[in-house]
């Protein structure tokens, strides 16, 4: 089965952290988010990928390469420009078979795809769309279905007070290859191959309206799985501290040498530190005596925590630092450089 990773984005939002990397690349219990969701696809029978880039491309490939180190085979499409959810699909259908998934590389889901899929083939629709009940709908585009699940419209981020839906579009889909044919500009058929110069398009103001104003039946699938779309540092802080919870399955180390405490290959000053989980610690870190480390708290590759430093409910990415005696409690620390 073909699916493709939307991870062209810039993730303004998410700065500084993605001052010198492309938004998937952020990472969420020390991998990068699109890993786990490669990993994700891998599970679930997606082994044939492609995925969209921009910003920083070189640092996705080069962390992914072919993809056959995550059990997957992987393609890229380089858009020099944007093309919007939508135009970045059409830029790289030459790759899709009769039906394909789409899924954000920037968004946490442990979500069942498999089963998805499954809904998508049992219906008659040409998309299916993954949903989420929220309680704040002023953060979220949502959309609005009959008994029956068949979409009959949409609303971006109304007031609670004014929503008709509390059903959260998650940013994944299932498409029938004849979703081009209802793109603006040209056909299905004119699409056939790599690099036609296809304008900028978004499923949510440009294809999505175009089923509705033409009849065509799309449905909600919806689920009760974690969705993350990490929008914000402090959604990023957040799904990190789901990950350890246990809140969403994303994979720790087998390595844990005390309770709630996970570790990766080879750390120094374990042993002369106070830890009170979960806590989740790099490869290469360093830890000072006397350093105190309170939970939910991750430390990336290679960060240096002082003697008698404390830190609790972070998160802090690769090759931080903490000085002898400071102390830091909640939030994101980066490297200084």
């Amino acid at each position: 089965m073909r699916a493709m990773v939307l991870a062209a984005g810039l993730g303004t939002r998410l700065r500084p952290a993605t001052r010198s990397v492309p938004k998937p690349m952020v990472p969420v219990l020390n991998r990068p988010v699109m890993e786990h969701i490669v990993r994700l696809l891998e599970r679930n029978g997606f082994t044939e990928v492609i995925a969209n880039i921009h910003w920083y491309p070189d640092v996705i490939k080069g962390h992914f390469g072919d993809g056959s180190g995550f059990g997957v085979e992987l393609e890229y499409s380089f858009e020099e420009e944007l093309l919007g959810t939508a135009g970045g699909v059409r830029f790289a259908s030459h790759f899709f078979g009769d039906d394909f998934l789409v899924i954000s590389g920037d968004a946490i889901t442990d979500l069942d795809l498999a089963s998805m899929r499954e809904f998508h083939c049992s219906h008659d629709g040409i998309a299916t769309l993954a949903t989420r009940r929220v309680t704040d709908t002023s953060e979220f585009g949502v959309v609005i279905t009959d008994d029956d699940g068949r979409i009959q419209g949409f609303q971006e981020k109304p007031d609670p007070a004014e929503a008709l839906s509390d059903l959260a579009n998650c940013g994944i889909y299932m498409f029938d290859r004849e979703i081009f044919d209802h793109f603006p500009g040209p056909g299905a058929s004119e699409l056939a191959a790599p690099g036609h110069p296809d304008g900028f398009a978004d499923w949510a103001y440009d294809v999505f309206p175009a089923l509705l104003d033409a009849g065509i039946n799309f449905y909600a699938h919806e689920t009760d799985a974690y969705w993350n779309d990490i929008g914000t540092i402090g959604e990023l802080v957040q799904s990190n501290f789901d990950g350890l919870a246990g809140e969403v399955d994303l994979g720790l180390p087998e390595n844990q040498p005390m309770p709630g405490v996970w570790v990766a290959g080879d750390v120094e000053g374990l042993e002369g530190a106070e830890i009170d989980g979960p806590v989740l610690i790099g490869d290469g870190a360093r830890i000072g005596a006397g350093a105190q480390l309170v939970g939910p708290l991750v430390l990336g590759e290679r960060c240096s925590i002082g003697a008698d430093a404390g830190v609790r409910e972070a998160v802090l990415l690769s090759e931080s630092s903490l000085e002898k005696g400071a102390f830091l409690a909640g939030g994101l620390l980066g490297p200084t450089r």
